[in-house]
């Protein structure tokens, strides 16, 4: 199981937007430079993060992105499923009727993967922008 580029680099994009906007919109750009992150890359997840009404852009000379909610009231799955992303531990179907490995049933271990895909999934869901702005100003610090 791995969470990809995608889904890891639009957090991190997200939460450098969410700590650096106070006074002005950020631009890719300085998200870009910031985060080590291509910034046509950028351009693509900041397309998706903005139709889920995540971001806005904002146009002209000091234009940029800004947030279009609070950091508090954007969890970390939103962001993940914004660009399309899903944190997958099991091959299979799971609601399929054939089993695992299209087999009549389930592997040994289906239930053990499934189980830590329902964690993994309960903790992006708990965490949200706010908690990691606070956790990288209490390492700063």
């Amino acid at each position: 199981m791995k969470l990809t580029t995608k889904g890891r680099y639009a957090v991190m994009a997200m939460a450098d937007l969410a700590a650096n906007q106070e006074l002005k919109p950020v631009s890719l750009s300085e998200i870009s430079l910031r985060q080590n992150i291509s910034l046509s890359y950028l351009e693509q997840l900041f397309a998706k993060l903005k139709n889920e009404n995540l971001v806005k852009s904002i146009r002209g000379p000091s234009g940029g992105y800004v947030l279009e909610k609070n950091p508090k009231d954007i969890k970390i799955s939103s962001i993940i499923i914004a660009v399309d992303e899903q944190v997958r531990t099991l091959n299979c179907k799971k609601d399929s009727k054939k089993g695992c490995n299209g087999k009549t049933v389930k592997c040994i271990t289906h239930n053990l993967w499934d189980d830590l895909e329902k964690h993994i999934n309960n903790f992006f869901e708990k965490v949200n922008l706010s908690d990691l702005i606070k956790q990288k100003k209490v390492e700063i610090n």
